[in-house]
């Protein structure tokens, strides 16, 4: 450098020709001038031009002088840049500059040039993209590699060039960038941390966003080198990661966003670095862990990547963080399962199970985020997930969190939408999701109205769209209704119903609103509003909003007559619309876009407002179904048999009938409905003539036409159809026709003449139909029909057996194997009962003489004339319609009078029976009529005899019933503050005297301080005080002792000088008082009231006696162990709604209890229900299902408490018997949530099968036979269990999920797997024992309706098994389903007959 600094110093600077001397001592303009023909000059050379090169080697290092390298014109620098630029490409390899400083500020200088190629529309830009292409080909930057200073040089062009790219650049820019920048890090010894920073902070997300360009740049560029960058990069994440020096970069807070970037461009560059990740998926820091975690989600899920399959190690680590004991990275976790089920269905069956873990994760955010991810990948493609996941979300549709369920419905009812309605995947994916229907409706059985609104709205919007045009409405409607189960049936009928019930009580308040304001207005609307709350979220807050809403509708008439539109029987679907959104639009402020008021008047009008079903709806649905009925429909195609279609459509139409009755009203209609009456189906044209009941009633002013040939069919149905459709016949007449006194006439004349006991068969429909008319009609035919009554059916056909009965062991046959006879009879006691109920006076005695009959078929087993030619499956059939029949007469204030104790004592026998069917129909019976609020409450009582019942299954049904009806009666006070006065007719409480009465005269009890016996007394008393004891509102536990201690100051009504009697009285009465005693802290507290006693049970108290005797054997003491009553909370739809406020007020009106004292002694205030409702307190509205938990759902009192000082005296030989009672003392608060029954006896184990259940009795007294008939059987029963349950609807095999994960611990471990809660030692499924499939049949047993007294080999037998082998005897869950009756009280309402559904206990599910 000296040497041509000597030169340049001696020399003459030598300029290309044409060019003068440059210096400062010319212009600007001039200087550029001459620059630009060296720049020229130095263009046109090349490496070979020896001469030039060394005649020109003083211009060049003139041109690298300060002068030029630091001149103020830009135009210049780029000049002289350029200049520059061609003498490093000229000269190479050499360069003519020597000094290290001198090259770093050259290369300084062109770096700070290049910054010019950012304005790609500068005049000047070409020059500076042939700077950098000459630089780029010619790699001058390589020179630096020997200078200290080469990371600053090359730092700064990285920079340099990162910061001037933009999107005006074209690809040749880009490229010679890519070029320019890679030759550095390939030929280069090194690449140092600042560079390398400066390189990867474009992959930044934030620095990503900014300059898109640059980050394509960086991306470019690392992919050219990756494999010489590599060992760098690793080295810098060993550095942050594994030895944790944060202060090497300032990258080192982004080093996973690197992480996840370097992997999508190459991820080569991260092969030594992804087993660290490993390390830090372990690490104990909570926050570092999440980031890995993130961090790993998105690069397992993104669309091509294959980590996964290549890095197993690494996937199976990560997954284990699905059980991280930190929330956020489970829930990180579980968010990204959606994406890797998108984009990688083969790693599904990996996530399954820890997915499966985490649906039950403690956290609700988790478990709601399981549903998203699950219902998201659903919906992009129904085969990304498998059966399993959807069952996840299945499950979720009952978790204990609103959010999480209403995530799992509403997902569940997308999917549905999606592939079922649109048949997005086809056939196999519309059947691989079916059960989604009834699963959604299924919900409708909770009890929280948000879920029942929210079936409502799922079904409005996506099981049947109301937006689709009315004949796809109506097709979507009527296969949906034939293809969904019959709990699902049922929920979606009680949906009509509820949605019906509110229309009414909105009609109502418009009604009220529009009356003259009277002293009785404000109390009626307010009754109205609160009944209008209970259907509506969140009763508490929404109160205040219906009351405004009544006042907006007493003032507002516009709004008033569209909401009366709305509800009236003729708005059409259409018109409804147009209301609603009228509505909101009128009471929606745009200045208040939160408005919780509005969203309460959504709420309403989404419930009120008839979106599916109107006159054209109707006429459509007929049309579907006449299609179907004529072949022409596509019902193979839609996977539901054409038989069943027809069925489920006229099913459905007899359902809306009595929702949408005004609907039907066209002369289309109609006829349709005729032409179905005329068809050979017996099913068929029995649902047309209960369609044409319900909504026939002006068919005759309206259609003549159609009554002028209904009538005949109707009178030939009704004289020669089948008893069914002769019934619907008769009431069709009543409810069409004016002149319904001739047609009944010309119907029974007839009839009555042509009765013949010789042919049965013949006999039956006859006499179905002169019942119905006795109870239409009693007055038009009091004559005929009382001769008929004492002649016919008294002395000719019940006093006579004609035909010899069957000689079998069974107790009970299927109905088409009843002998016609026994038919015939059945329907004879019928007509008695529906004459008495038709008169509803007893004037003649008539009702006296038939309850004499009916108890004397139920003391004589069923055999009347006591010949012995009947059959037992007759016997129980006959004894079955006797109960039944004084259970209806009961039910008239007038007959229920007259029925002795001794009748009604023998009627509640039957829930005792030996026929296990017998028992079964008798518990529905007396349930419909309590829940009815029909039946009085002594009725109630009748359910303690059940605690005998050697039937799990029974005694869970019985205790359900027990609760719904308690619960009941409790909220019908609540609501109805006006009947306070009939307490001793409503009040639960008052079964306690009933039960206690009972009990005394049950036959059973004969030794009056026999141990054995007492304790059957005790069990049966707690079967009912545990119920009454589990909530202590307004001190009823001091109720019901001051109750029992009356009692005891009395003597028995039924036999008040019977000495053995009365003693049996005050032992019982002793038993209930340990047991309250036992159970209750505050029975000692002073009785809010005085008790009424009812006078028929028991004698005025004689105030000169005080009883203060103690009748219990010593010995008894240690029976009652202290603890508290579980709660009796209820779940799932076991019965319909109570009927109409103003029609039981009258039934209570004229059934009211006659009592020895007042009758308003309450142990809560009579006005205690005024003014607002504690929300806690309504559960239930007049229109909503009131629920009942199936037995593995309600909470059980453990049955099989160890006995304490009489455990000996059972194993030397006295009778066992299966104890069922609470728990002991020392039982956790937890276990009062526990499910009834989860500690079964160890004496359950010997449960007899149906055989055993159903055999036949020792003659003996009434009703029961005497304990010593089981003392005959002295073979022990071993391992057997009871009657063979019902196989399980498929669709509910998951049901049983309905208990929600409680009081999750969250800490401690990493693995947060939550397993869900089972029953205690309980064995696997698989492992139950198998029991024959006979549920009609039944053979011997030595009691009938009692539980065997077990053999001292059988106690012996199941001393000592495992709780798990105790547990194996089924367990059964029920579902009542009660319906509303129709005026006769028969069973031709939707779901009428009372059914029962069994279903398996959960180990057959697993």
């Amino acid at each position: 450098m000296a040497h041509s600094k000597n030169r340049a110093t001696d020399g003459k600077i030598t300029y290309p020709p044409g060019v003068k001397e440059i210096s400062d001592k010319i212009s600007k303009e001039e200087m550029v001038r001459r620059l630009k023909m060296v720049v020229k000059t130095f263009m046109d050379m090349d490496q070979d031009s020896e001469e030039e090169k060394e005649l020109y080697l003083n211009l060049a290092l003139h041109l690298a002088s300060d002068f030029f390298l630091k001149h103020p014109d830009k135009d210049v620098r780029l000049l002289v840049a350029c200049c520059l630029a061609d003498i490093f490409r000229i000269y190479a390899p050499e360069a003519p500059y020597t000094s290290p400083d001198k090259l770093k500020d050259i290369f300084m200088f062109i770096t700070r040039q290049l910054k010019g190629l950012e304005d790609t529309k500068s005049a000047q830009f070409n020059r500076y993209f042939y700077l950098l292409e000459n630089i780029a080909w010619v790699k001058s930057y390589n020179i630096c590699f020997e200078l200290e200073d080469s990371n600053e040089i090359f730092t700064q062009l990285y920079r340099t060039l990162f910061q001037v790219i933009n999107n005006g650049h074209n690809q040749k820019v880009h490229m010679h960038m890519v070029d320019l920048m890679s030759s550095i890090v390939c030929e280069g010894d090194s690449v140092s941390q600042e560079l390398l920073d400066t390189v990867l902070v474009n992959l930044v997300p934030a620095h990503k966003n900014l300059n898109k360009q640059a980050y394509d740049l960086a991306k470019a560029l690392l992919k050219r080198t990756a494999q010489a960058i590599e060992p760098y990069i690793t080295n810098f994440f060993n550095q942050v990661l594994m030895l944790g020096k944060t202060s090497v970069s300032d990258l080192s807070e982004h080093v996973f966003d690197l992480i996840l970037e370097l992997y999508n461009i190459d991820s080569h560059l991260l092969l030594s670095v992804l087993p660290q990740l490993e390390f830090k998926l372990k690490s104990n820091d909570n926050d570092e862990r999440l980031q890995v975690v993130k961090l790993l989600a998105k690069m397992f899920g993104a669309k091509d990547s294959e980590l996964a399959s290549q890095n197993k190690p690494l996937w199976q680590c990560y997954l284990g963080r699905f059980n991280d004991i930190h929330v956020p990275v489970r829930l990180e976790c579980v968010k990204f399962a959606s994406h890797c089920l998108m984009n990688h269905p083969d790693l599904a069956k990996d996530l399954t199970e820890f997915l499966k873990v985490r649906s039950h994760d403690p956290e609700e955010a988790i478990r709601h985020d399981v549903i998203v991810s699950i219902v998201t990948a659903s919906k992009k493609d129904l085969s990304l997930v498998n059966d399993h996941l959807l069952n996840f979300v299945r499950e979720r549709t009952l978790d204990k969190r609103w959010r999480v369920r209403k995530e799992a419905m509403m997902g569940l009812a997308q999917i549905y939408k999606k592939y079922a309605l649109q048949a997005e995947a086809g056939k196999e994916g519309s059947k691989q999701i079916s059960w989604i229907k009834d699963k959604l409706l299924h919900i409708y059985y909770q009890n929280s109205i948000d879920d029942r609104l929210l079936v409502e709205r799922i079904f409005a919007q996506y099981l049947v769209p109301h937006n689709l045009e009315t004949s796809e409405r109506m097709k979507c409607l009527y296969y949906l209704y034939a293809t969904l189960d019959g709990n699902a049936v049922k929920a979606l009928n009680e949906m009509w119903k509820c949605q019906n019930m509110l229309r009414h009580n909105v009609k109502d308040l418009l009604d009220i609103v529009k009356q003259p304001k009277s002293e009785s207005y404000n109390k009626s609307v307010f009754s109205k509003v609160m009944v209008i709350t209970r259907n509506l979220p969140d009763p508490g807050k929404t109160q205040d909003f219906v009351k405004k809403l009544a006042q907006v509708l007493e003032e507002d008439e516009k709004i008033r007559k569209q909401l009366e539109t709305l509800v009236s029987p003729s708005c059409s679907c259409k018109q409804a619309e147009v209301c609603v959104k009228d509505i909101t639009k009128k009471l929606g402020s745009p200045k208040q876009p939160s408005n919780p008021f509005l969203e309460m008047v959504k709420f309403l009008l989404e419930r009120i407002a008839p979106v599916h079903i109107d006159t054209e709806s109707i006429s459509a649905l007929i049309k579907q179904v006449n299609k179907s009925i004529e072949g022409t429909a596509d019902d193979e195609d839609e996977g539901v048999p054409t038989e069943q279609a027809i069925r489920a459509g006229l099913e459905l139409l007899k359902v809306l009938s009595f929702t949408h009755p005004v609907s039907f009203h066209s002369a289309e209609t109609f006829e349709s409905l005729l032409g179905c009456l005329k068809m050979d189906d017996e099913k068929v044209a029995e649902a047309a003539l209960q369609i044409f009941k319900n909504t026939g009633s002006k068919l005759e002013e309206s259609f003549p036409h159609i009554k002028s040939v209904l009538l005949p069919v109707l009178q030939q149905k009704a004289k020669k159809g089948q008893p069914r459709q002769a019934k619907y016949a008769i009431h069709c007449i009543h409810a069409m026709f004016t002149n319904r006194d001739t047609h009944f006439a010309q119907i029974f004349e007839p009839l009555h003449k042509g009765l013949d006991t010789e042919n049965m068969e013949q006999l039956i429909t006859p006499l179905t139909t002169l019942g119905h008319l006795a109870m239409l009609a009693p007055e038009q035919f009091a004559a005929p029909l009382k001769s008929l009554v004492a002649n016919f059916i008294v002395k000719d056909l019940l006093m006579n057996d004609r035909i010899p009965g069957k000689k079998t062991t069974k107790l009970w046959v299927p109905d088409d194997e009843v002998s016609p006879e026994t038919l015939a009879k059945i329907q004879g006691i019928k007509l008695m009962v529906r004459w008495l109920l038709g008169v509803k006076n007893n004037q003649s005695k008539s009702g006296n003489s038939t309850l004499r009959m009916l108890t004397a078929i139920l003391s004589s087993d069923g055999d009347l004339t006591e010949q012995g030619k009947m059959g037992k499956p007759d016997m129980s059939r006959l004894r079955l319609a006797a109960g039944c029949a004084v259970l209806r007469l009961a039910q008239e204030p007038c007959y229920h009078e007259i029925i002795t104790l001794e009748q009604y004592q023998l009627c509640s026998l039957v829930i005792n029976d030996e026929c296990y069917q017998v028992r079964q129909a008798f518990a529905q019976k007396l349930h419909k009529g309590l829940c009815r609020l029909r039946l009085p409450l002594e009725y109630l009582a009748v359910f303690t005899l059940c605690a005998k019942d050697p039937v799990k299954e029974r005694r869970a049904h019985a205790r359900q019933c027990l609760v719904k009806n308690i619960n009941l009666r409790r909220e019908y006070l609540k609501q109805h503050a006006a009947v306070s006065e009939k307490l001793i007719s409503l009040l639960p409480e008052y079964v306690v005297p009933y039960a206690i009465h009972l009990l005394v005269h049950d036959p059973d009890y004969v030794k009056v301080q026999d141990i054995e016996q007492l304790k059957d007394i005790k069990e049966a008393l707690w079967f009912v005080l545990e119920i009454l004891m589990a909530k202590n509102e307004n001190n009823s536990h001091a109720f019901i002792r001051k109750m029992i201690e009356n009692i005891k100051q009395t003597k028995d009504g039924q036999c008040p000088d019977d000495p053995k009697i009365n003693e049996k009285l005050y032992t019982v009465c002793d038993v209930a008082m340990n047991i309250v005693m036992s159970k209750s802290t505050t029975y000692s507290l002073e009785s809010p009231k005085d008790p009424v006693l009812p006078a028929r049970y028991f004698t005025q108290p004689d105030k000169n006696f005080s009883n203060t005797k103690n009748y219990l054997p010593p010995e008894m003491k240690s029976f009652f162990t202290p603890g508290k009553p579980k709660a009796a909370n209820v779940l799932g739809a076991v019965n319909k709604p109570l009927s109409a406020t103003g029609k039981l007020q009258t039934k209570l009106s004229r059934m009211e209890t006659m009592s020895n004292a007042s009758s308003n002694s309450n142990p809560s205030s009579p006005g205690r229900s005024k003014g607002r409702l504690d929300p806690a307190d309504v559960d239930h509205s007049e229109n909503e299902d009131i629920s009942m938990k199936s037995p593995s759902e309600t909470e059980k009192p453990s049955r099989g408490r160890k006995r304490g000082a009489a455990s000996n005296q059972d194993d030397k030989g006295q009778e066992s018997k299966p104890k069922r009672g609470r728990k002991k003392a020392n039982t956790s608060t937890d276990d009062a949530e526990d499910q009834w029954g989860e500690d079964s006896s160890m004496a359950e184990t010997t449960m007899e099968t149906e055989d055993e259940q159903n055999s036949p009795p020792k003659r003996g007294r009434r009703g029961r036979p005497p304990k010593s008939a089981a003392a005959k059987d002295d073979t022990p029963i071993k391992g057997r269990r009871g009657r063979r349950k019902a196989a399980p609807p498929p669709e509910e095999e998951n049901e049983e999920q309905e208990e929600e994960e409680e009081d999750h611990d969250d800490g401690g471990s990493e693995n947060m797997e939550v397993k869900p809660k089972g029953r205690r030692g309980r064995k696997p499924r698989a492992e139950a024992l198998e029991t024959p499939n006979d549920s009609v049949e039944s053979t011997p047993q030595k009691r009938r309706g009692r539980p065997p007294k077990a053999q001292t080999a059988a106690k012996k037998a199941s001393v000592g098994r495992s709780k798990a082998a105790a547990n194996q005897e089924e367990e059964s869950e029920e579902e009542i389903d009660t319906a509303q009756q129709s005026d006769e009280g028969e069973d031709e309402a939707i779901d009428s007959s009372p059914k029962v559904r069994r279903k398996t206990g959960r180990r057959d599910r697993r």
